[in-house]
């Protein structure tokens, strides 16, 4: 069975090589999935798993740096390697430091790769879990309506599912759900949202390059006046000003 490889790369000829290059070690890797940038990334690891992440450092959106720094942040059971075509000693540092488990600069070898790859699987085979692998599934068997709720918004980001909606994907009376959700949470369903959606928007300020209007419509917002109204009354201040300050710390 081989290990599972997400492939991170803007440019469409360059992760096409990378892609050959891969598969040119017939190691035990499957690329299960490629991103064009590291938001793509970060997306698809909420609702899936790969053993390893390889990402170039550079790209729009959301940056590999930041994609590394995001996976650490979320623990998940995820390693990467930084690929760059910028021979930077400050970009190796900044990747070393943050948990990448190597950098290789572009073009990249299969020697190289291979050598990298092998390092990574011999401490992969030293560290195997001993856990049979149902711990994920149990889990989610034992969540209650409300979690499955809330698990479901953030992992599909359905942040303008109403009440009525999630108590018919739980298959609860509307009612009994609201009721239910208060007791378990301490708020409403519609104000215990619309924190979580502040909290992604403040993320998304942070971490990527996407503009104001940009982030409004993905959070499920039509109005981006709205939407900047309702982040200023959760933070204090407009969504600029708010990266702004991100951006100074």
């Amino acid at each position: 069975m081989g290990y599972r490889l997400l492939l991170v790369e803007d440019e469409k000829w360059v992760r096409t090589a990378l892609r050959k290059v891969i598969q040119k070690t017939e190691l035990p890797i499957d690329i299960v999935h490629e991103a064009a940038n590291g938001m793509e990334a970060a997306d698809w690891l909420k609702t899936n798993q790969a053993e390893l992440v390889v990402t170039d450092i550079r790209m729009p959106v959301m940056d590999g740096l930041t994609l590394l720094k995001d996976i650490r942040e979320n623990g998940y059971p995820t390693d990467v390697v930084i690929v760059s075509g910028h021979d930077d000693f400050m970009y190796a540092q900044q990747a070393l430091r943050q948990g990448a488990v190597d950098y290789l600069l572009k073009p990249v070898e299969l020697e190289e790769l291979k050598a990298c790859f092998g390092v990574w699987m011999r401490k992969k085979e030293r560290a195997a879990p001993q856990d049979n692998g149902d711990g994920d599934k149990v889990a989610m068997e034992e969540l209650s309506p409300v979690d499955q709720v809330i698990r479901y918004i953030e992992s599909n980001h359905a942040y303008d599912m109403s009440s009525a909606e999630a108590a018919e994907w739980v298959h609860l009376n509307p009612s009994y759900f609201s009721k239910l959700f208060r007791q378990t949470k301490g708020t409403t369903f519609t104000d215990y949202v619309t924190a979580m959606r502040m909290k992604e928007a403040a993320k998304l300020l942070e971490k990527t390059s996407l503009r104001v209007i940009e982030i409004a419509e993905r959070l499920g917002y039509a109005d981006q006046a709205y939407f900047s109204n309702t982040f200023k009354k959760a933070f204090g201040c407009a969504p600029s000003d708010y990266r702004k300050q991100a951006g100074k710390k």
